[in-house]
């Protein structure tokens, strides 16, 4: 991976991020000389990478109080939310998350990124970890690392949405609010769960796969397993639009396949959908106090509505409200998560029945 000098780094992610507001964006690494993950393992150095906007801000008491952590889905990374349509539409003055008021945290979770991964070199022999284990480790970058020690709003999308739920009882006193994007809390299971683990086993039954000590990419089994991902996360409506005829539909998933292929690591996916195994905030959704927005959409094939979890799950959330956003133009399905032009004016409603962070500070 192509790694930029810091000072030049930090001068792209701004202007990606076109926010004049922001006065600092950093991209930074913080590395734990060891961790011990819920399996038993142990890995030393671990390195978990992230960017920063904006500035902390302490209150009397010298707590960060404006800190507002956004995790990325599975195969994701933080530096996601620095495109136009998402960071567009949230950092900029007078906008949601206004970085001039907002210390905004996108950590690379552990198996992605520029983070620790299995394709770093240890394979399949990587640490199990899962999504306890990468809430933990979110914790202890704030920690230990940024010195954030209270997060004012924990957000995040899809795999991120599902770690927001697990810090609402993991950390129910280190956080003011939760913002989940596109997810359900309660165990995967189902259609969702069968997916992933067709996926797992696309990888896993290719000849050149070898128990993840390949010498060349298992390339025909990664290509079905991101076609599985693909139907997983696309939208009928969407991409009847964007492939309105036979030979368009065949150029483009040819197309998607082609090119993800040729960038996704098998170990490194294996692990990320393996993780989610251990997800299960229902039993604990009880002492969730802080409030709480989530958001679905009604496309979204991942977390579909007509399950009726959401209706059953939320009664129990003492604080917490349900959007589901209906079919649109503008939906994307599972990836309405990162269109804040849908639901950003929601987001700002929320943000403003909170105690305002980030006061005169010091």
């Amino acid at each position: 991976m192509l790694r930029l000098p810091r000072h030049l780094l930090a001068a792209a992610l701004l202007s990606l991020v076109g926010a004049p507001s922001a006065a600092q964006v950093t991209p930074g690494d913080f590395t734990l000389r060891e961790y011990r993950f819920e399996s038993g393992e142990v890995l030393r150095d671990v390195r978990l990478h992230y960017v920063t906007l904006g500035t902390p801000r302490r209150d009397a008491a010298g707590v960060v109080n404006n800190a507002v952590l956004i995790l990325h889905g599975t195969g994701g990374t933080g530096g996601q939310f620095l495109g136009a349509g998402f960071a567009g539409g949230l950092y900029g003055a007078g906008q949601p998350l206004d970085t001039a008021r907002y210390y905004v945290i996108l950590p690379d979770n552990i198996g992605h990124g520029a983070s620790s991964k299995p394709s770093d070199g240890l394979r399949m022999k990587f640490p199990r970890y899962g999504y306890t284990d990468m809430v933990k480790l979110q914790h202890l970058l704030l920690d230990r690392g940024l010195g954030v020690r209270r997060v004012h709003v924990v957000m995040g999308t899809s795999m991120g949405c599902m770690h927001a739920w697990v810090w609402g009882y993991l950390y129910p006193d280190e956080v003011d609010a939760l913002v989940p994007l596109a997810c359900v809390p309660t165990q995967i299971a189902g259609r969702n769960r069968m997916i992933r683990r067709m996926l797992m086993d696309d990888i896993k039954r290719d000849p050149n796969w070898k128990g993840g000590d390949y010498t060349a990419p298992p390339a025909e089994g990664l290509r079905s397993a991101l076609g599985m991902l693909f139907m997983m996360t696309s939208a009928p409506l969407v991409q009847q639009r964007q492939a309105p005829t036979r030979d368009a539909a065949d150029s483009a998933i040819t197309a998607f396949l082609d090119a993800r292929v040729r960038t996704t690591d098998a170990n490194d996916m294996l692990y990320q959908f393996d993780s989610s195994r251990d997800y299960d905030p229902s039993p604990h959704l009880e002492r969730i106090t802080v409030p709480v927005l989530t958001i679905n959409s009604a496309d979204d094939l991942v977390n579909p509505p007509e399950l009726g979890l959401m209706e059953r799950l939320m009664p129990r959330v003492k604080r917490g409200s349900y959007v589901l956003v209906p079919i649109g133009d503008r939906t994307r399905g599972h990836g309405t998560h990162t269109i804040p032009a849908i639901w950003g004016d929601t987001l700002r409603g929320f943000l403003s029945t909170l105690p305002t962070p980030g006061g005169r500070g010091r």
